[in-house]
């Protein structure tokens, strides 16, 4: 809002140049007013409007000025401040218009990037349920049942051992080694009967087995305890690695039902040389051991020269194992 500049009423002898007498009749008679009532009605005007800039440096020097003029000049002061403030309106809508539109341009943007992300987290599931799919296989094949039949006849084997009946631990003892024969063979002559997931199931029923059956034959005293704690403590030490090389090879996510699931196969183990032999080498000395009450070569130098080969065969398997590291396992990686 502009200032107004309020009229000086100035107070001059009328023989001094002051205001003459027709003039200030006209006013008077315009007006109804005159001499400083004149001055005052203009300061009255002056405020009421508060939009007009006018300057009397002295009132003499607008004599000649009636109010229509002083209307007309009051009117042009009002009419340009009226179009710069509809200029300014302009503008300003302006401006709001272009932020509006900077904003629906941003919006739209910040959507379509959530919509692009969304589809792209979409495929990427897609895929991973692919993925999964892919790599589950059947593990309901003959070898891997023959596997798991032994797992779980071997605690009773133990069990049998304990209570004395060595003749039908004897019996349970063949019978487990055939499977464990059968099952490898089935598995190469037919392809369709193998899986990865029998590389895993096999050598883990075949360390039950061993375990459940030397800790049974130390209870029953018929193999010492030294060799006893050398077979198991390489069993726990492979276990402990299989579940280690399970869980690095299984992709994200690392669930735990994705980790004990048997369908879900991301690594296949491949036995080294060694340990394949010290497998039988175990099998034979626990045979001997076990037929040793039975047939009545009980502490026979012989079957205490079979012990210490085996504890060396079971060490030296072990080490195989950590040496060979890089070639025991393979990671199996998505198809590309």
């Amino acid at each position: 809002m502009l200032p107004a500049i309020v009229f000086r009423q100035v107070h001059r002898p009328l023989s001094a140049g002051g205001l003459h007498h027709g003039a200030a009749t006209t006013l008077k008679h315009v007006l109804g007013v005159g001499g400083s009532s004149f001055v005052n009605c203009l300061n009255r005007y002056a405020a009421a409007t508060g939009f007009i800039r006018i300057s009397f440096l002295d009132i003499n020097q607008h004599r000649n000025w009636d109010v229509a003029r002083l209307r007309l000049y009051a009117d042009a002061k009002k009419k340009s401040l009226h179009l710069r403030t509809l200029q300014g309106r302009d503008l300003l809508q302006g401006v709001i218009d272009k932020q509006r539109a900077e904003f629906i341009e941003r919006k739209n943007f910040l959507v379509d990037d959530i919509r692009e992300a969304r589809y792209k987290v979409q495929e990427r599931v897609r895929e991973k349920i692919v993925e999964i799919r892919e790599e589950r296989e059947n593990i309901m094949t003959i070898p891997n049942m023959l596997t798991i039949s032994r797992a779980i006849l071997s605690p009773y084997i133990g069990y049998v051992i304990v209570q004395g009946n060595y003749t039908l631990g004897m019996s349970l003892l063949v019978v487990a080694g055939i499977t464990d024969l059968l099952d490898g063979q089935i598995a190469r002559r037919w392809p369709s009967q193998a899986s990865k997931a029998g590389s895993f199931l096999d050598p883990m029923a075949d360390k039950l087995l061993m375990g459940s059956l030397v800790i049974s034959l130390c209870y029953s005293e018929l193999m010492p305890m030294w060799l006893t704690g050398v077979v198991v403590f390489r069993d726990l030490f492979l276990i402990a690695a299989g579940f280690v090389i399970r869980y690095i090879s299984l992709p994200p996510p690392k669930t735990f039902s994705r980790y004990f699931d048997a369908t879900h196969v991301t690594a296949q183990l491949e036995p080294t040389l060694i340990s394949k032999i010290n497998t039988g080498v175990q099998l034979a000395t626990i045979g001997i051991s076990l037929g040793a009450p039975i047939w009545n070569y009980i502490d026979h130098p012989a079957l205490h020269g079979l012990w210490y080969l085996t504890g060396v065969t079971t060490i030296a398997a072990a080490l195989s194992y950590v040496i060979n590291r890089r070639n025991t396992f393979k990671i199996i990686k998505k198809k590309t």
